[in-house]
């Protein structure tokens, strides 16, 4: 709705600048901004009850990890609505402490969960977890390989000034999210090992 408005930035515009970041898209205009809030407060309790599986998976077998593991992913949760909420546009030092935070919290997070993500007590086909965890290595390469063409680029628009190389940024950065999103996903393979049921009290059975 707001092509070329969300592509220009402090330097350039359209069509130098083309492709729009993450912080532009979902939120320094309206009806977008509105819409992407929205949809990622909608996405925020799926992402909570994921460190509550983990917890519940890997409790028994590695206490203090899991405990550490939950934490972390619960601060990685808030900063995450910290730069999402507080746009580039709103405050720019908050937006980059909230970013820099979350980044930051992705490393012992992803180093964790490769860790230990194949301990439960509860999962018994040791070949899915063993290519799990594999890719799980494939997709924290990837995330953490993106970081340093992402910072180069950003460094070649904030302090050279180079024409496009937001542009370029803007792609790494939007990369970041896809392997975020990948890392987590790949928990499916060992929360089949979970069962989950909402079922009548006892006194409603018995009222029936």
């Amino acid at each position: 709705l707001h092509y070329y408005k969300i592509v220009k930035n402090a330097y350039y515009g359209y069509p130098k600048e083309w492709f729009p970041s993450v912080s532009a898209t979902i939120g320094d205009r309206y009806p977008g901004r509105s819409f992407f809030q929205v949809f990622i407060a909608l996405t925020c309790p799926m992402r909570l009850l994921l460190h509550v599986f983990w917890y519940v998976l890997l409790s028994r077998a590695a206490p203090g990890k899991a405990k550490a593991l939950f934490w972390i992913g619960f601060l990685r949760t808030w900063t995450c609505g910290g730069w999402v909420y507080v746009t580039s546009s709103d405050d720019h030092d908050v937006h980059d402490v909230m970013m820099i935070a979350y980044m930051l919290l992705t490393l012992p997070y992803m180093l964790l969960m490769i860790g230990i993500g194949d301990k439960s007590l509860f999962t018994h086909n040791l070949q899915k977890l063993a290519a799990n965890k594999s890719r799980r290595k494939w997709v924290c390469s990837l995330f953490f390989g993106t970081i340093a063409p992402l910072v180069y680029y950003f460094i070649q628009h904030k302090v050279h000034r180079i024409a496009g190389a937001y542009t370029t940024y803007a792609f790494f950065e939007w990369a970041l999210i896809v392997f975020d999103v990948m890392f987590d996903s790949l928990a499916m393979v060992e929360f089949q090992a979970l069962d989950m049921s909402i079922l009548p009290s006892k006194a409603d059975e018995l009222r029936s």
